[in-house]
C-alpha cells in the first residue's frame, strides 16, 4: 500500500523534530568541555553524569524519533528531558530587558517542541516508520482510527 499524504507529513515532522536533538547531541560530544562550562555557569552539579546522560538521550531518542523506532518511548523521553532543560537553561524570569525576551523565546520554543513530542507520544510514527514495519504500533492515529484486532 503506498504511503498516504498524512504518513508523509508524519515522516517529515519526525525528521524536522529530531534534527534539533541529533544536532545538539553531536554538539555536546564534539564540544564536551565547552558544554560542561556552560552547564557549570548555570549552577549545575554532577556535570559529567548529566552531560553524558543528556548526550545519550538526545542521540538515542532523537534517532528513535527520526527512524520511527520506539517512537512513543523516544518522544516521551525527549519530552521529559526538556522539562528540566527548559527550566534550568531558559529561566527568563531571572533576567531583565533584551536577555529576558531572548530567554522567553527559547522557553516558548521548547514548549512548542514539547507539544510536537506529545503528539508523537500519543499517536506514534505513522506508516513510514520502523515501528509500523515491525507492527509495534497500535495504528490508532488521526488518519487510521480503527484499532487492529488483538
Amino acid at each position: 500500500m503506498p504511503a498516504t499524504f498524512p504518513d508523509t507529513l508524519a515522516l517529515l515532522g519526525r525528521i524536522l523534530l529530531s534534527a534539533i536533538f541529533l544536532m545538539s547531541g553531536v554538539a555536546k560530544i564534539t564540544d564536551w568541555s565547552g558544554t560542561a562550562q556552560h552547564m557549570a555557569a548555570h549552577g549545575m552539579t554532577a556535570i559529567p553524569f548529566f552531560l553524558a546522560m543528556a548526550a545519550a538521550i538526545e542521540l538515542l531518542a532523537g534517532l528513535g524519533l527520526l527512524l520511527g523506532c520506539g517512537t512513543r518511548i523516544s518522544a516521551s523521553a525527549l519530552f521529559l528531558f526538556l522539562i528540566p532543560t527548559t527550566l534550568v537553561f531558559h529561566n527568563f524570569w531571572a533576567f531583565e530587558g533584551q536577555e529576558r525576551m531572548m530567554q522567553m523565546i527559547q522557553f516558548m520554543k521548547n514548549l512548542a517542541i514539547m507539544g510536537g513530542l506529545l503528539g508523537y507520544a500519543a499517536v506514534g510514527a505513522g506508516a513510514l516508520s520502523i515501528d509500523h514495519f515491525l507492527n509495534r504500533e497500535t495504528r490508532l492515529t488521526p488518519w487510521r482510527t480503527a484499532r487492529r484486532p488483538m
